[in-house]
């Protein structure tokens, strides 16, 4: 288990794991799963403890996307059976907040669809980010609102928001492939100009759109160098009615390798499971929590998730904890160059956002790369059954009259 050895030693001390070792993981047999899982797990338990982190999805403004993500229920031209409604008000925005905080939220995440915000759509979260933040003391809130235009990063900033989330999703070499009506270099600008604007810079990836391991470990790659506080890692959820409906490639197994990869090459980052745990990791979500040190509770954007009385025995029944509004969630080094935002106790941030805006979460697979931990090349994984049945299109909470999943 020279590599296995060798990538936990490398994520004690924050160094960054060679390509090569980083596709390994991505190889690795069914039969070396549990130890690429416990040796991933050292790394989490040194930086995050036992902690998890609970996060959640506000969905301000639904469906009616002009951006053409493959990948997105809410995109142009989706014929997905989806909620669709403008801007949540800043009360109706308020109360689906507090329903996830009641919950054991520590994080609220306001997320709207749409190529980016109008300076009056930047007024508008404005007047709500406040709203919840008067309401909840200590609660940290991310917005997700696509491209930024210059200013508007420092606008959200001084409105009280503590981080800002978007995407790169996949590969800069297969981006062209997802989305034509923006580029990868779009979605990194808008990370910098979050992270220059003082804000908790939040930035992730969904697997399984038919990208190989090379694919996955390029965008991890990319993401460790931008640096961001959180990585959410989506579970590409196929919706009906989207351009990737017939892509069922994951198993529980390869979204546990490609969390552990994750894991090792951005080892004090908040790593969140995000959208499409329930779908693709399905009874083995708890040996997630040995990975990622971050979920969503409750539903997501488009879809439904699992209850969120039932995250809450996982976490427990698993061993771990939930995370208090008075922990800080980032290491301390990485909370003190965040500089009040989880610098310390309720400052609200130090960790990060999810998906939603051009990064909605969902899901698949890869190819297998070769060399495996004990030097044996790993078959390339077999594609699961479709699970449509796990696939739930949202109908309560945020845009409805109905209660949410809290």
């Amino acid at each position: 288990m020279d590599l296995l050895n060798t990538l936990v030693d490398k994520g004690l001390r924050r160094e960054l794991p060679t390509r090569e070792e980083a596709l390994a993981v991505l190889a690795t047999s069914d039969d070396d799963l549990l130890d690429v899982v416990a040796a991933a797990g050292r790394v989490r338990r040194h930086w995050f403890g036992r902690r998890v982190k609970l996060n959640y999805l506000v969905n301000l403004k639904s469906g009616l996307c002009p951006e053409d993500c493959s990948y997105c229920s809410q995109r142009l031209g989706s014929k997905a059976d989806i909620l669709k409604y403008t801007w949540l008000k800043p009360d109706e925005a308020s109360r689906a907040a507090a329903a996830g905080l009641a919950g054991g939220a520590k994080r609220v995440c306001l997320v709207a669809s749409g190529r980016g915000p109008t300076d009056r759509d930047v007024d508008r979260v404005s007047q709500t980010i406040r709203a919840i933040k008067d309401q909840n003391e200590g609660v940290e809130v991310c917005a997700c609102l696509g491209l930024l235009s210059d200013g508007q990063a420092e606008r959200l900033r001084e409105a009280g928001a503590d981080a800002y989330n978007h995407n790169l999703n996949t590969s800069e070499g297969t981006y062209g492939d997802i989305t034509t009506t923006h580029t990868y270099a779009d979605r990194v600008e808008t990370v910098q100009k979050a992270h220059a604007a003082g804000l908790s810079a939040c930035s992730g990836l969904i697997a399984g759109m038919g990208e190989s391991d090379e694919d996955l470990v390029d965008v991890v790659f990319s993401l460790r160098a931008l640096d961001p506080d959180s990585v959410p890692v989506n579970f590409l959820i196929p919706f009906e009615g989207t351009p990737l409906a017939k892509e069922w490639n994951l198993t529980p197994q390869r979204c546990l390798r490609i969390l552990a990869m994750v894991r090792f090459v951005c080892p004090d980052v908040e790593v969140r499971i995000a959208g499409g745990r329930e779908v693709h990791l399905r009874t083995m979500q708890p040996l997630a929590l040995n990975l990622a040190n971050s979920i969503f509770l409750g539903d997501y954007l488009t879809s439904e998730g699992q209850a969120g009385q039932a995250d809450l025995d996982m976490i427990a029944d698993a061993g771990f904890e939930v995370e208090g509004a008075d922990q800080v969630t980032l290491p301390q080094h990485r909370a003190d160059v965040a500089g009040g935002c989880g610098s310390h106790a309720g400052a609200g941030c130090g960790s990060d956002a999810e998906a939603g805006c051009g990064s909605h979460a969902e899901a698949g697979c890869g190819s297998a790369a070769d060399g495996g931990v004990c030097g044996t090349a790993a078959p390339a994984p077999s594609a699961a059954e479709p699970r449509t049945d796990l696939v739930a299109v949202r109908r309560r909470g945020a845009g409805t009259d109905l209660a949410p999943n809290a």
